[in-house]
């Protein structure tokens, strides 16, 4: 039997809490403040999450994946529109997002759906990346099996030999999702694992019969 060693304590650990009375009425507030503070703590890893889909079939699967933006429409990532997940996510657009902070003890998820952001927006990413990471897009068969490394690395050279001396266009294969939050629930670490857990869940009020607006509602949950 293997031994797991018990990590040392971080220095946020008992300190930081989760309160109902102060909580924000809008999860976007207080996930901005945990974003804002894990980026000071680990800036290249801050935006690492976990995306979880599930085929039409209900079988799932997971990944790690980088955060690009986020906003009140959703939450923002990038692949190639013929891998696994992308092909998950166009029989099933339901997914689920995992953040673990293990410096501060925390941890959000979010659940919803899923959507394509625009073309525009898409190319407006591309073209922010590295050269070299928009030549891997092209040359990537994203999740397809391949021979050995050498192909990964002929597919790269042709590449690099058509576009040299122009821009990388963005492959019509690859884009950006996004996912509109319906449950986001925010995990602190306590002492004695009496944890803190607060969860939003999206409601609508609808208001008059002309209007209608989204409303969050906000409980505590039992760890």
């Amino acid at each position: 039997m293997v031994k797991l060693l018990r990590r040392p304590a971080s220095r946020y650990f008992g300190e930081l809490q989760l309160s109902l009375k102060t909580a924000p009425a809008d999860p976007l507030i207080l996930f901005k403040d945990w974003f804002d503070l894990v980026n000071q703590i680990d800036p290249e890893w801050a935006n690492a999450l976990t995306l979880s889909t599930a085929s039409s079939t209900g079988m799932p699967s997971n990944r790690i994946v980088l955060l690009k933006s986020y906003d009140d429409k959703g939450f923002v990532f990038y692949t190639n529109y013929k891998s696994r997940k992308a092909k998950e996510l166009e029989e099933n657009p339901h997914a689920s997002m995992v953040f673990w902070w293990k410096e501060l003890y925390r941890q959000v998820r979010i659940e919803g759906t899923i959507h394509r952001v625009s073309e525009a927006e898409s190319d407006t990413y591309f073209q922010s990346r590295p050269r070299g990471s928009r030549l891997g897009a092209w040359a990537s068969k994203q999740s397809c099996t391949i021979a050995n490394r050498d192909n990964l690395a002929q597919g790269f050279t042709q590449f690099e030999n058509q576009f040299k001396g122009s821009e990388v266009p963005r492959p019509p294969f690859w884009g950006g999702y996004r996912l509109d939050p319906q449950v986001i629930e925010f995990w602190q670490a306590r002492n004695d694992r009496l944890h803190d857990r607060l969860r939003y869940r999206k409601a609508v009020d609808s208001g008059t019969k002309t209007t209608s607006t989204e409303i969050w509602t906000l409980e505590r949950l039992s760890p």
